[in-house]
């Protein structure tokens, strides 16, 4: 009597509702009601408090920064980043249980992979896959190495249905994405956290892209020693006071364009890195095309379509090596290896850009090794610390 007692004081005084395992607030946003007369509490799953969502729709952007390629339709919430997050780390979302976005797309190395090409739930990927750390701030609204993704949220679903990736394809008997949909909404959480980030649990997959593309455009890196001496200066031009010797000529070099002969040597000026990676985003510019790598992993075929890239910031980690391979095709292992590609091109393929190829002959930039040094050294100041760490980006599961 006495147990039915306090049950019954709780549920008056508390709101509490009961599931198998005890007394739960009812007020508790931990806590779904799934409509049948039972709960889920999504503390069994998930390391994230839902009564105290993560900040994703109000970080901290320095003034500096202008770019930015969310569209108008699918601005940033915590609700709907925090399911993009879930789904980002679900294995559930491959056909085979097998591999997640974030399989591929690794927090401890700047959202890339620390392998040459991935390993997919049917195969390897076909290129390296790509760093979306900032992928948000740039004026580029095309993703993938090849641009063939119109815009973010596009993107985030094309490697579902990819068979050899994640493997909903609906190729040779494989399922298709209806059955991912249908799968979605027979686990118990995924309607009511649809419910919270857009209204109504209805899964599409439209939804499940825009989830997705808030939770990536949300991965930030501003905590930079670059972020620094940026921060106390008027024109990154300016010689920052936080920074070295060596990495004041780094950032010159990196920002001056480069002076050539009519041979394609350069005479004098920097190295126009900026031309194409332009600071303070070091995003990659709309208008590139190719930058002469046209290797393919694993075959002697040519591939001339890329014309993107990922920010350079943190192409380095906080440990001095980089964040994996370099290049669509992983070809360069360290950024002494990417210099020295941009310090003598060899290819004058018909998509090589223009900014490579000064009067029509591919370009020399006659870097000398302190110089590439320098400018190696410059990178490294781009790399920040809390996205390599911060909880808010990790795997929520608490199994997965």
């Amino acid at each position: 009597m006495k147990n039915v007692l306090i049950a019954l004081s709780c549920v008056m005084i508390m709101g509490c509702v009961s599931d198998n395992s005890g007394m739960i607030n009812a007020d508790d946003d931990n806590v779904v009601d799934n409509g049948n007369g039972t709960t889920v509490n999504l503390s069994d799953y998930f390391s994230i408090d839902f009564n105290d969502l993560n900040n994703y729709e109000n970080q901290d952007i320095p003034d500096y920064i202008q770019e930015d390629n969310s569209p108008n339709g699918n601005q940033i919430s915590d609700e709907g980043a925090t399911l993009g997050r879930i789904l980002f780390y679900d294995n559930k979302m491959s056909e085979n249980n097998s591999v997640a976005c974030a399989s591929c797309h690794k927090q401890a190395f700047a959202f890339g992979d620390n392998e040459i090409v991935s390993i997919g739930a049917n195969g390897l990927t076909g290129r390296h896959s790509m760093r979306l750390i900032n992928a948000r701030f740039g004026d580029e609204t095309n993703f993938f190495w090849d641009e063939r993704a119109n815009s973010l949220e596009a993107q985030t679903t094309m490697p579902i249905r990819d068979h050899a990736e994640m493997g909903f394809s609906g190729e040779n008997g494989a399922p298709d994405f209806d059955d991912l949909i249908n799968r979605l909404e027979a686990i118990e959480y995924y309607p009511e956290l649809f419910t919270r980030a857009f209204g109504t649990e209805v899964i599409t997959e439209a939804r499940i892209q825009n989830a997705l593309a808030q939770f990536i455009r949300s991965i930030q890196s501003f905590d930079s020693k670059y972020d620094e001496g940026r921060a106390v200066v008027n024109s990154q031009n300016q010689p920052f006071p936080n920074f070295t010797d060596q990495e004041n000529l780094g950032k010159q070099l990196f920002m001056q364009p480069p002076n050539f002969d009519n041979q394609g040597v350069r005479i004098d000026g920097g190295f126009g890195c900026a031309g194409c990676h332009s600071a303070p985003e070091f995003s990659f510019a709309s208008n590139s095309r190719n930058n002469g790598v046209i290797g393919v992993f694993g075959s002697n075929d040519i591939d001339i379509t890329i014309t993107r890239s990922p920010t350079l910031r943190d192409v380095i980690g906080p440990n001095g090596q980089s964040n994996g391979a370099l290049f669509h095709d992983g070809s360069a292992l360290t950024l002494l290896d990417v210099l020295a590609h941009y310090n003598d091109i060899e290819t004058n393929n018909p998509d090589l850009d223009n900014r490579l190829r000064p009067g029509n002959n591919p370009q020399q930039l006659e870097m000398t090794p302190d110089q590439m040094n320098a400018v190696v050294t410059f990178l490294e100041t781009l790399t920040g610390e809390d996205v390599y760490s911060n909880e808010k980006w990790s795997n929520p599961f608490l199994e997965n």
